[in-house]
């Protein structure tokens, strides 16, 4: 039988994007991905639609899963023959039983790979500002858990050495045992003031950050109700300069917004919040149901030379229409000499992506002042137009051309169809007033979304509405729903922006 491989890869410590570029790689090749309770969710959009995925959360040596029964379900999946990623919280070797695990592997005879993570201890100390070495103050540090081996006759750790450490002393796993740790320190003879700081969610929009001398930092963490997972760092490098602290500055950091357009668009916006600092909710209320095999788009395309303008109002509609050339065996050619619009800025450089260059874009986003500035400078009388559009869209952008005397072929490349998500825990936050955004890029998202969020929910908490223009927010005034924010420039970076300026 021919026998899998194993990737033992870290995750790095909570946001998503600090993964290795290796370690994104092998997740994208593996048939099975076996992850722990540390390792974010949001890695999983690197696999395969295929891959099976198995969560096996556990903590403090018990839970759901037991460490022998993650080794077994390890040699089982590599017996079947398949490509195996365990997914690890920070770096597999530090503090993450890999040793277990990769004994089992070897003893099996099964091939492997470790692929090293960043680990929480460096993570944490970066996102704070913390510097764990200094010419000055610190030329040695040293990882220690707070959690050995229950099974253990005698602890490994050597307190007296700690004590006496003149460098930076990093725990882990030690939130639990906080005060155990202080007086087995103390006791030792380490000063009782010692700087410490106490960081939980470390690189999380969640991320905080304790500090309190040695004899203190006990009962300051339990007044503060900080909770697992947290490093602890002892010494001169936990009394460091607050203005170092640059994650708690981003614009957005702490707020929790929730993004309602379809997985991928979603995808796209969560990344840029998360650059931000903040917590992006996703609530997907809508799927894109491609239309490029219906006849009109088909007769449109053979007859495209024939235009003398061709228009795209969305990054999805260039994407999708690309798509459909592709299958059809063509390619930008097909343009020919034709004069190309863009709704937008974000819709353009989708085109240029292709080979395409658009000679106009307005400086308004919105379809209207797209018709509008496009008749403004350039004479469109007896010209044709074709327009690749969603189906929902409205028909002022096809009157203005019209309007201006030109014939106009409005082909829907793609339309909206609402989609169903579980709804329970986000109405419990919203009521228990645990987000601070509501964003809407389309009025299609707004009816979606209240057709399974009921708008009492939204009316009667403290959340803010966010509107990308003009068109969406009217949607929302018919339904009655506050809006606090609309984007001056209909972009999501403008949305963004425009939430930022309100801060």
């Amino acid at each position: 039988m021919k026998k899998g491989f194993v990737y033992l890869v870290g995750a790095g410590p909570g946001r998503a994007d600090l993964i290795t570029v290796r370690g994104a790689e092998v997740i994208s090749l593996a048939d099975c991905i076996i992850y722990d309770r540390l390792a974010n969710p949001a890695l999983l959009r690197f696999a395969s639609s295929d891959a099976e995925i198995i969560h096996v959360p556990k903590r403090d040596g018990t839970g759901l899963f037991t460490q022998p029964e993650i080794n077994k379900l390890l040699l089982e999946k590599a017996f079947s023959g398949k490509t195996i990623v365990r997914l690890k919280g920070g770096d597999p070797c530090i503090f993450g039983r890999c040793s277990e695990e990769l004994a089992v592997l070897a003893g099996a005879g099964i091939d492997f790979e470790v692929v090293p993570g960043v680990t929480a201890a460096i993570a944490a100390a970066d996102y704070t500002g913390i510097i764990l070495t200094d010419r000055e103050y610190s030329s040695q540090v040293v990882f220690v858990t707070g959690q050995e081996a229950p099974e253990k006759k005698q602890s490994n750790i050597d307190w007296n050495l700690l004590a006496k450490f003149a460098g930076t002393i990093v725990f882990y796993m030690a939130v639990g045992k906080l005060t155990s740790v202080a007086e087995q320190l103390i006791e030792n003879g380490m000063s009782s003031e010692t700087p410490v700081a106490l960081i939980a969610d470390a690189t999380l929009p969640t991320q905080r950050m304790v500090r309190a001398p040695l004899s203190r930092i006990s009962d300051t963490c339990k007044h503060e109700k900080i909770e697992p997972p947290a490093i602890v760092v002892i010494g001169t490098a936990a009394d460091s300069d607050a203005r170092l602290n640059w994650f708690i500055k981003k614009p957005l950091f702490g707020k929790s917004i929730i993004i309602t357009r379809d997985e991928q668009g979603n995808a796209e916006f969560a990344a840029k919040i998360i650059t931000q600092g903040g917590n992006p909710i996703e609530f997907p209320t809508m799927k894109i149901k491609p239309l490029m095999h219906s006849n009109k788009f088909l007769r449109a395309l053979s007859k495209i030379t024939e235009y003398d303008w061709i228009i795209f109002t969305s990054s999805n509609g260039v994407k999708l229409f690309f798509e459909a050339l592709h299958s059809l065996g063509k390619d930008a050619r097909v343009f020919a000499s034709a004069k190309v619009a863009a709704i937008g800025p974000k819709t353009s450089e989708k085109l240029n992506e292709f080979g395409i260059r658009t000679d106009f874009v307005p400086s308004v986003f919105t379809s209207k002042e797209l018709g509008l500035q496009l008749i403004n400078c350039a004479n469109l009388q007896n010209k044709n137009i074709l327009t690749l559009r969603s189906e929902l869209a409205t028909d002022e952008l096809i009157e203005l051309l019209g309007q201006a005397g030109a014939t106009v072929n409005n082909v829907a490349l793609y339309t909206a169809i609402t989609n169903k998500c579980p709804t329970k825990s986000l109405e419990e936050k919203i009521s228990k007033d645990r987000v601070d955004w509501l964003t809407f890029v389309s009025p299609f998202a707004v009816k979606a979304f209240f057709e399974q969020i009921p708008r009492e929910i939204v009316k009667n908490s403290n959340i803010r509405v966010a509107s990308i223009g003009p068109v969406t927010t009217e949607q929302l005034r018919k339904l009655d729903v506050k809006v606090n924010v609309t984007a001056k420039e209909h972009t999501i970076d403008g949305l963004l922006s425009a939430i930022e300026a309100s801060l």
